[in-house]
């Protein structure tokens, strides 16, 4: 099996396994407020706590996928190239103005 399609399955079964979780959580939550038959603080939690549960593990895997892509993409030498792209040239500054006129002392005596 090649290193792209290492890749692929990893991502697919990444994928799969975040999906699964998050339909478990929920059917757990539907289940919670179906079984809870009413009170409204309790439901509120309930959902606040699968919403928090789906979210966080979803973020979690795309946040690592992320990393994991970016990681490849420097040690195959793809960030190189983007890094040595010239640099522009800086726009021309304007002429720093003179310095303001020394401060005047009065001497009384």
């Amino acid at each position: 099996m090649g290193d792209t399609e290492l890749e692929k399955s990893r991502a697919r079964y990444g994928l799969l396994a975040v999906v699964i979780s998050n339909l478990a959580i929920a059917g757990v939550a539907i289940f919670g407020v179906w079984r809870l038959g009413g009170d409204r603080s309790v439901i509120v939690g309930v959902l606040t706590a699968a919403f928090t549960a789906v979210s966080s593990m979803t973020t979690a895997y795309l946040g690592i996928k992320a990393v994991s892509n970016t990681a490849k993409s420097i040690a195959l030498g793809d960030g190189v190239a983007r890094q040595q792209q010239p640099a522009p040239a800086p726009a021309a500054t304007p002429a720093a103005p003179a310095a303001p006129p020394a401060q005047r002392t009065s001497e009384a005596s």
